[in-house]
């Protein structure tokens, strides 16, 4: 009697537990302080895949975040127009053949909420109608099954440069740049090798330049959903960019308790003597053998 009763427990609070993680991954998380999603300022590119093939699914999420997007993933239409209804997105990769709700639904409940999303639906070689079906629908561009992951990619960077607006694609400070769409940092004009996170955190800094971005922050921009990073994740994170980012000047500071902040080193300190003054000759002398 014993062992049932543990076993009902034990799977009661599992079931408990999913539930809670349920609720957690499509909860709409309050932000004190939001960070800035239009203009010309830099955007943390979301992308959400709709593909109920989790071997396709997982070949596309996996190339899209080594390129530096935040990408998720849902498995049928239910639940990928519940999510594109909780959450903002830059675009929706869509799969017509989804289960529980077509494509085609999804996509036309997503243009009755009067949503520009930028969409690219996938479909089968031979399903002519359904793409002209969801070209009229409003989808802005579409691949045929079986495709290749570099035009795919290809086309990504056009629908996200197509949704910015077509503003400026390179942003510096300092001798810091970043390559919005080729998703590349440079210092000094020498390219960065960042990996996909040290990028999300390098976006988040640079929309706030001079000013402070908190730990809680950067996890809600950083983080997938159903993932959890702890603080000192975060701090490792920013030690590892800082050290690389060093060479082009531009300096990662830490408020203790409040968060981090993006500004450019200070050029080095004149020399403390006075103009036309020459200094005696043991400092001198002192000051070349350092040399």
């Amino acid at each position: 009697m014993r062992e049932c009763r543990h076993c009902i427990k034990k799977q009661w609070f599992m079931q408990a537990r999913v539930a809670g993680r349920h609720r957690r991954i499509f909860r709409r998380q309050p932000r004190a302080a939001p960070l800035p999603r239009s203009g010309n300022r830099l955007r943390i590119m979301r992308i959400l895949i709709a593909e109920d093939d989790s071997i396709l699914a997982d070949g596309l999420t996996r190339s899209l975040r080594q390129s530096g997007y935040a990408v998720d993933h849902v498995r049928n239409g239910v639940e990928a127009d519940t999510a594109l209804s909780m959450q903002a997105f830059d675009l929706l990769i869509l799969d017509l053949g989804l289960p529980r709700m077509p494509g085609l639904d999804v996509l036309r409940r997503l243009r009755a909420r009067n949503s520009n999303l930028p969409v690219l639906i996938l479909t089968a070689a031979d399903s002519v109608d359904e793409r002209v079906k969801g070209l009229d629908l409003g989808a802005d561009d579409y691949m045929a099954k079986p495709f290749a992951l570099n035009e795919l990619e290809a086309r990504v960077r056009a629908l996200t440069r197509r949704g910015a607006g077509g503003g400026p694609t390179v942003v510096r400070h300092g001798s810091l740049s970043f390559d919005q769409v080729g998703r590349i940092a440079y210092a000094n004009d020498r390219v960065l090798e960042l990996s996909a996170r040290e990028l999300g955190l390098l976006e988040v800094l640079l929309q706030r330049i001079g000013r402070l971005v908190s730990k809680e922050q950067l996890v809600d921009h950083l983080c997938e959903w159903g993932e959890e990073v702890s603080n000192n994740a975060i701090e490792v994170y920013v030690h590892r960019l800082r050290k690389k980012i060093e060479p082009s000047g531009v300096r990662i500071t830490t408020v203790r308790g409040l968060g981090y902040c993006l500004e450019k080193a200070a050029p080095a300190p004149a020399s403390d003597a006075p103009t036309g003054a020459a200094p005696p000759p043991a400092e001198a002398g002192a000051s070349q053998s350092l040399r």
